[in-house]
């Protein structure tokens, strides 16, 4: 388990006092999007795919401390686009830190080492490095040559200054499960605290959706890699029963409240993937005034093949407090890599039901891989 004791306790103390609370719905996870700009335009995002206007829109300082307060989650996941574009990070981070907040700070790791310095080693921050695999992988995934060594090299040197490090790793078609458990292997050399590790999910603004994995070819793709793994002491920032669902282990609903998103536009329902369904303007009224029952799987034909840990790691953490013994096992064995697959759950919605299409800014630049814009 990559996760320290530290904050395993802080996070099992908060899911304790809800459930003793009687409350249902809580979240897990702040998924923060202060800014949309980033020095990459990847195949499988599009959130550069904006207008200018929205592109230079950023949360103040204020506003990130007002979505923590807002929601309570005991971990922020500060994203973006590249969020050390943003000017005011540092003081937002320490904010968060004040707080006793748990602070994954996502980067693609190009503008770390000019900011690292601006950032003391604590307990309450990582640095969640982006990596889509290997070499070749990761730099045709982010569309630009060079981005892999350079996030190699910024981990070694946050690791050596005493930062807490982890790769935040996404998976898309064509990867082999050798090269998976390849990239797995260099990841623990380089002496990462663990590995976030998800298929990718066909976000709608993404500029190609061939790359994206379906469910079935997914599950089994992860008993392939987890094959490979079997006595090796690969560290995962996942607990055991979503590492057992990825492996088709589990039936699962998505619990998209564990991690809801604030963003420049508000808090978006339901979840950071979905684009179209509408934002709330307060986290209560987020919980409120979404209708949770139209999203999820076989709910809704959006989130047919989706995985992702934003939607299933709160169900395999809720999981593992309804079932300790059935989390320890998987935990000492290892997920399933044999046998039956856990039944899909049932389709809700008629096959031919209509998707309403996303309203998505022509930019041509930036439908596939085209010219990235460097920000300094």
């Amino acid at each position: 388990m990559g996760v320290p004791l530290i904050q395993q306790y802080r996070v099992g103390r908060y899911i304790i006092e809800q459930k003793l609370k009687g409350i249902k719905k809580y979240p897990l996870v702040l998924m923060l999007e202060p800014l949309f700009r980033c020095n990459l335009a990847c195949a499988g995002c599009g959130k550069i795919d904006y207008p200018k206007e929205i592109l230079d829109k950023r949360l103040s300082y204020d506003e990130c401390m007002e979505a923590i307060d807002e929601c309570g989650a005991p971990v922020v996941s500060i994203a973006g686009g590249e969020p050390l574009i943003h000017k005011e990070m540092n003081q937002i981070v320490n904010g968060f830190i004040d707080r006793k907040k748990f602070v994954y700070l996502c980067t693609n790791a190009i503008l770390l080492k000019k900011h690292i310095d601006e950032y003391k080693p604590s307990p309450y921050l990582t640095f969640s490095i982006h990596l889509d695999g290997n070499r070749e992988r990761h730099d045709a995934s982010v569309c630009q040559e060079g981005v892999f060594d350079k996030a190699v090299n910024v981990i070694k040197l946050a690791i050596e200054k005493g930062f807490r490090v982890t790769i935040n790793c996404t998976l898309f078609q064509g990867e082999s499960a050798k090269e998976i458990a390849e990239f797995m292997d260099m990841a623990m050399e380089l002496g990462v605290e663990g590995v976030t590790i998800s298929p990718g999910y066909s976000y709608e603004r993404a500029p190609k959706q061939d790359v994206f994995l379906k469910k079935r070819e997914s599950k089994q793709l992860f008993r392939d890699v987890f094959t490979l793994g079997f006595g090796k002491k690969w560290r995962f920032n996942q607990s055991s029963l979503y590492l057992d669902f990825l492996a088709g282990n589990q039936t699962y609903q998505c619990t998209p409240w564990g991690n809801p998103t604030r963003n420049v536009f508000g808090w978006q329902k339901p979840c950071y993937l979905l684009v179209g369904e509408g934002y709330a303007s307060s986290f209560y009224e987020l919980m409120e005034n979404t209708i949770w029952d139209n999203y999820g799987t076989g709910k809704n034909p959006k989130c047919t093949n989706c995985m992702v840990h934003c939607g299933y790691e709160a169900t395999a953490v809720d999981d593992t407090f309804r079932s300790p013994l059935k989390a320890f096992k998987v935990f000492l064995k290892g997920p399933k890599t044999e046998g039956e697959m856990a039944p899909e759950l049932p389709v809700l919605y008629d096959d031919d039901v209509e998707m309403k299409p996303t309203l998505v800014r022509e930019n041509k630049e930036n439908r596939s891989c085209g010219k990235n814009k460097q920000v300094a």
